[in-house]
Formats: C-alpha cells, sequence, structure tokens
C-alpha cells in the first residue's frame, strides 16, 4: 500500500494525524504523511511523530518501496506501535525555508533560459544549479534579476498534464540530470506567473510557496567553473 502525499494537496498543513503500518529501525511507513521524501534535490522532512504515551523524532523523510515513505527514528528513539494513531508534526521553519530554496531555483532557471539543467542541491543554509552552459550571466546581474522576480510576488500555482504531453512539448524538461517520473499517466508541473507567458513551468515533484514574495531577500555569491559546459550557480536566503 502506498502513502498518501498530503503535501501535495496542502504544503503549509503542519500537523495531522495517520495510522502504522509498519515499524522498524530502517524506517517508520504510515498510511499518509505530511513529510516529503527526499527526491530531486530536495532534502526529505524532519519533525516528530507522538502517540498515547510515546514520542519519535524523525530526522528525515524518504523513499520506500512501492510507494511508501519511510520516516527514520532519530538515534535512540522509540518505535510507536503497528496500528496506532500518531500525530504528525513538521519541523515546520525547516520546510517553509526549503520551499522558499527551492522555489528561487525556479526562478533561476527562468533567467538563463534554453540552459538544460545538469545538476542541483537544495539545502536550508545554501542551495546551487549547475547548468549546461558556456559562460552564465554575472552573480551580480542573477542576483538582480532573481530579487526582481521576488518583489513582483508571481503566484505559485500547480497542475497536472499527461505524460503524452511532456513528449509533444519536450522543452518544459529543463533538467538533464534526473528525469520526471513516468507510468502513472500524469506529470505535475509547477507554474510560477500567470497567462500564456509564464515566468516558469516545468515538471517537479517537490514543494513550493504560493508566491515569490515569500521568499525574502536572495543573493547569488558563487559562481563555479565545473567542467568545458558545466556552470555551478550558488544562492542563498539572507535573513
Amino acid at each position: 500500500m502506498s502513502t498518501e502525499l498530503l503535501y501535495r494537496t496542502d504544503a503549509y498543513a503542519t500537523e495531522a494525524e495517520a495510522r502504522v503500518v509498519s515499524a522498524a529501525p530502517e524506517g517508520v511507513v504510515l498510511d499518509r504523511t505530511l513529510f516529503y521524501a527526499r527526491a530531486g534535490g530536495q532534502p526529505g522532512d524532519a519533525g516528530t511523530l507522538r502517540w498515547d504515551g510515546g514520542e519519535m523524532a524523525v530526522s528525515e523523510a524518504l523513499k520506500g518501496e512501492n510507494g511508501t515513505v519511510l520516516h527514520l527514528p532519530a538515534e535512540g528513539a522509540s518505535l510507536p506501535p503497528v496500528g496506532a494513531t500518531v500525530r504528525m508534526a513538521l519541523d515546520w521553519p525547516r520546510r517553509h525555508r526549503l520551499m522558499r530554496m527551492h522555489t528561487s531555483l525556479h526562478l533561476l532557471c527562468s533567467l538563463i533560459p534554453g540552459a538544460g539543467v545538469t545538476g542541483g542541491q537544495i539545502g536550508a543554509d545554501r542551495s546551487r544549479l549547475d547548468f549546461d552552459l558556456p559562460e552564465p550571466p554575472t552573480k551580480e546581474a542573477l542576483t538582480e534579476g532573481l530579487r526582481a522576480l521576488v518583489a513582483a510576488n508571481h503566484p505559485v500555482t500547480e497542475s497536472w498534464v499527461d505524460e503524452a504531453e511532456l513528449d509533444t512539448n519536450p522543452g518544459l524538461v529543463r533538467t538533464l540530470s534526473v528525469k520526471p517520473p513516468r507510468g502513472a499517466g500524469v506529470v505535475r508541473l509547477v507554474r510560477i506567473g500567470e497567462g500564456e507567458a509564464p515566468v516558469d513551468l516545468q515538471p517537479c515533484g517537490g514543494t513550493h510557496v504560493r508566491a515569490t514574495g515569500e521568499i525574502g531577500t536572495v543573493t547569488v555569491t558563487k559562481l563555479e567553473n565545473k567542467g568545458k559546459q558545466n556552470r555551478r550557480v550558488y544562492l542563498v536566503l539572507e535573513d
């Protein structure tokens, strides 16, 4: 039985109840979860599970088998009983910061149109994207562009499309290192901006803020040459 992903319908939900399907040192499986499982460069969520008479700190959520999510117990933590009802609570400040970071990277993509993304990593303190690009814009120009997009407070929305649409419009896929998951028949698209020419539109399974103004002050801190046509761009949130 796969785990129901509650963050897909509400990325801002911080607490909810779930039932324990299995519990082992390798991870606790619930029938539903608020915890994003590590994927696509975004770390898995952390937080706590509480039940009558006990509590378990979750160090990170990872993908399990057959569509399940594994909630990894912190070292020395007790495991909940199978069948018990637990109260999930996210480490919300960490999750929200990762949402802001992830949305910032979508904006960064929009400032370097046409260049494939060859790698990336989202972190609470610093994030990066690698571009298949001979020469990127300056970090000052990228910072100015990012801050203008944040100040415009563009809405961030999602939709689902048939996999066939990606075949007819391959330009939607920017990431060369990670391909959108196939097999379910539909793919989730994240859109920043409105109208026929959005700021950014591409497949993504991660969590994002509702509008770019929520990101805050963002700065591109470093550009690195990682190969003949591989340029690494680092950014941070200034708060």
